[in-house]
């Protein structure tokens, strides 16, 4: 294999696998001109990914059993661990990677969905004089370019207003922002600029105007995580690596070293969770990417090791995209308690988050109420007066865990390390922790050159500079246009598509089933207020997706944006899935079970549940508990069949709030007396929700 050798000092974030040209192509010269990001140099010869598409899963399950050795053996298969994969694998390393669960199913896929060097950082780097939050700051700013660089179906850089409400703070923040651009040198995407007060509100017109004097706009990155993280998985197994989701570790394999008599880690137990099935992967290194559960496996290697992890959750809600500009997005740097709360547009949504409280780790993270209100108090702050920020617009809420780590080796063990930290145990076993999502690339080529150096790999250099991610070599702006004009798609789903699957988008379209109608042709949709279609359960299983959760919340995002939606979804994706994977009734109705169980719990149900009959002061009658049932079902005339006890509870709420008079004279209290005065006469009419809120 011959690769051109990264520029020396030059920090870039890996992980492409479907370059297979000489050099970049005259678009992305042209594109990074418009855009004017970073210039990101590509490999000089590249060689071609070892398979064109990645293995199904029943294969890799048998090269992991049939493979003697491996050089390198990853457990966890969240960015850090995927990005370790294909560096390695890249080098001519023979890889492998186990993941206990999905790919990207932990704190990968509930991040900001920033790609960003940190604001917040560089201020804290200047004002203590700290140079090593200032060294992480340019590193991610470096990584940042690059991501855009060789994602750009998955990833764009994003504007984010700044609001300033007192004179003295506009030259502070401006300051600060500049030194953001001047920090980025090259890699800065576009410069800030300073906005009066009226432009400010034309660009943010839902922004409290009141004491406004003015605003800062910045450029940071923005994507999809969890498919961002999935690219790069299957551009690790089609370079070579054997990657399996639902691998649990179960032990450590270790042996003794006949030339030193250490004992030293070989490899892992490993059980197939979808079937029971345990078997031994034996590697010269392993490699322990896990995150939050960074001590879980330190502590199969030595029971005594101590914890070096301090998980913090991290909570955001998504509302309705009438809620912030569709291009823009806000910060606000000091929340009352000291906070930084970003407000984001993604995937015609809006993102609002985060926060930042110690917690315990666990597989399922639930958001709080507390939480939850608490951001939303927050943006209320910054919102006008004649927005109602209102609770039932949370369409879906989650909690990320981020690894916090000290490094072991420091003096100080109480001290919180802001950068990555690669540990190497007595007995070989390789530790990657900390650090963010934005420099993956980054941290895994750092634990790939301890991996070498530590176990006598022969491997040169990372390779994965300037690579392109899967679906990103062929991607253009207007490929949607190919689609719709191809295959009969409606632009809005074509547009879906291009973003999410870039140059493979053709392969879905090719999947989709035709609709029976006019237009579009194809692409039936497995909810009609987002663009996913059908196609995309049967396409997620060729990336896969053994799960219904799988399906709704990291192959589709739909859990992340609209937990009703996904659960009017769940029934037509198990029947699909079923389908493919030759399900039983059985297998079906406990896959309904489990993925209903992850959006009361993780995705926002749960919160809502308990705020009704914790919070809700609901005194009635039997007697009015019927005729409000009969009233309902009045309201429900044409049977839409997606109601559920979570709407009937809130129906019940409403009905005792305007019996107690304590919304008499709103809004809704109004809307619905004139309502029920028509129930009888009026003609049904099927009507969508309308945001369908928590």
């Amino acid at each position: 294999m011959a690769f051109q050798k990264a520029v020396k000092g030059t920090i870039l974030v890996g992980g492409g696998a479907l370059a297979t040209v000489l050099g970049l192509s005259q678009f992305a010269h042209y594109r990074r001109k418009q855009m004017n990001l970073a210039y990101v140099k590509a490999a000089d010869c590249i060689s071609e990914p070892v398979n064109r598409e990645p293995p199904s899963r029943e294969a890799q399950l048998l090269t992991l059993q049939n493979t003697s050795e491996f050089d390198i053996l990853v457990i966890g298969g969240g960015a850090t661990g995927s990005g370790c994969a294909l560096d390695a694998v890249t080098r001519g390393l023979k890889t492998a990677l186990v993941e206990r669960d999905d790919f990207s199913s932990g704190t990968s896929s509930r991040s900001t969905k920033l790609i960003h060097g940190g604001v917040r950082y560089l201020q804290k780097a200047i004002m203590k004089l700290d140079i090593e939050q200032y060294r992480m700051v340019k590193e991610a700013l470096h990584e940042r370019a690059n991501l855009l660089e060789i994602a750009p179906h998955l990833s764009a850089p994003l504007p984010i207003m700044l609001p300033v409400y007192k004179w003295w703070q506009l030259p502070y923040y401006w300051v600060g922002i500049k030194l953001y651009d001047l920090v980025a040198g090259s890699n800065c995407l576009k410069s800030s600029y300073v906005l009066s007060k009226s432009r400010a509100l034309e660009h943010f017109p839902m922004l409290q105007k009141d004491k406004l004097v003015g605003a800062i706009v910045y450029y940071d990155g923005q994507h999809n995580d969890a498919r961002m993280n999935l690219a790069i998985a299957l551009t690790a197994a089609r370079y070579g690596a054997a990657t399996a989701n639902y691998m649990e570790v179960v032990s450590l394999l270790k042996k003794t070293d006949p030339q030193t008599g250490k004992v030293r880690v070989s490899g892992a137990r490993c059980k197939d969770v979808l079937t029971g099935q345990e078997f031994d992967v034996r590697a010269k290194c392993v490699i322990n990417a896990t995150g939050p559960f960074t001590d879980s496996v330190r502590k199969m290697d030595d029971k005594d090791a101590a914890a070096i992890c301090q998980p913090s959750a991290g909570v955001h809600i998504v509302m309705p995209g009438y809620y912030s500009p569709e291009s823009m997005g806000l910060l606000d740097p000091a929340t009352s308690d000291g906070r930084v709360i970003f407000f984001l547009p993604w995937q015609k949504m809006t993102i609002a988050g985060t926060t930042d409280t110690p917690t315990d780790v666990t597989h399922h993270p639930i958001p709080s109420e507390e939480d939850i209100n608490f951001i939303l108090n927050e943006v209320r702050n910054y919102l006008s007066c004649d927005v109602e920020v209102r609770r039932g617009d949370v369409l879906a809420a989650w909690s990320g865990i981020r690894p916090l780590v000290t490094d072991p080796k420091s003096a100080d063990t109480q001290s919180i390390s802001r950068n990555h930290v690669v540990d190497i145990s007595e007995s070989g076993l390789i530790t990657i922790a900390g650090g963010k999502w934005t420099t993956y690339r980054s941290m895994a080529e750092d634990t790939i050159n301890a991996a070498v150096k530590t176990h006598n790999l022969k491997a040169g250099p990372s390779r994965t500079v300037g690579l392109f991610l899967q679906g990103g070599k062929d991607w253009s702006p207007t490929l949607y246009i190919r689609l719709v004009q191809d295959y009969g798609l409606e632009s809005e789903v074509a547009q879906h598509l291009a973003a999410t699957y870039g140059d493979k988008a053709f392969e879905v379209a090719k999947m989709a089933s035709v609709t029976g109608k006019r237009w579009p042709i194809v692409g039936v949709r497995l909810v009609s207020e987002f663009p996913y279609i059908e196609a995309e359960v049967k396409y997620g299983i060729k990336e896969y997706a053994c799960t219904a959760v799988d399906m709704i919340s990291r192959r589709t995002r739909l859990a992340f944006l609209n937990v009703q939606a996904a659960e009017e979804a769940l029934p037509r994706i198990v029947e699909l899935m079923g389908r493919e994977l030759n399900w039983d009734d059985y297998k079906k109705q406990e896959q309904l079970e489990t993925a209903r169980k992850f959006l009361y719990y993780e995705m926002g149900y749960k919160s809502r549940s308990e705020q009704l009959t914790d919070r809700s002061e609901i005194s009635l009658l039997p007697s009015d508990i019927d005729r409000y049932k009969k009233r309902f079902h009045k309201f429900d005339a044409d049977q839409k069949g997606f109601i559920t006890i979570v709407d009937v509870q809130r129906v019940l709420e409403l009905m005792s709030a305007i019996q107690k008079g304590r919304v008499s004279g709103s809004r809704l209290a109004i809307l619905m007396k004139t309502a029920e005065e028509n129930l009888d006469r009026r003609v049904p009419i099927p009507v969508d929700r309308s945001c369908g809120g928590l």
